[in-house]
């Protein structure tokens, strides 16, 4: 599964931001891994360097024959956003795959 990382507008990527992105995703990809194709992983701040909640993280999952799964978190800390896209991420997938299941 290949994890594509984008930041713009203020966030600044770093070797810290990506291995936390990285150990986030560590969980979805144990879960889901193999019926996935890749995630990509938007960062933004979203009023610039004002303050206030305004972190904003979007990941997109790419499920193999299923149209992708999006979730967005915000917060004042983009690691904390990060932390919450990810956990919705791993309950949205859980919940898109085993409706699929059912559905077969």
């Amino acid at each position: 599964m290949h994890i594509e990382i984008n930041a713009a507008d203020g966030v600044e990527r770093s070797a810290a931001l990506d291995d936390h992105i990285r150990e986030r995703l560590e969980r979805v990809e144990r879960h889901h891994g193999n019926r996935l194709t890749q995630i990509i992983v938007h960062l933004k701040d979203t009023n610039a360097r004002k303050g206030g909640v305004d972190k904003l993280c979007g990941m997109e999952a790419r499920p193999t024959g299923l149209d992708p799964i999006s979730v967005h978190a915000v917060d004042t800390d983009i690691y904390l956003a990060v932390r919450d896209a990810s956990e919705k991420l791993d309950r949205a997938i859980e919940h898109r795959l085993g409706r699929q299941a059912a559905g077969q």
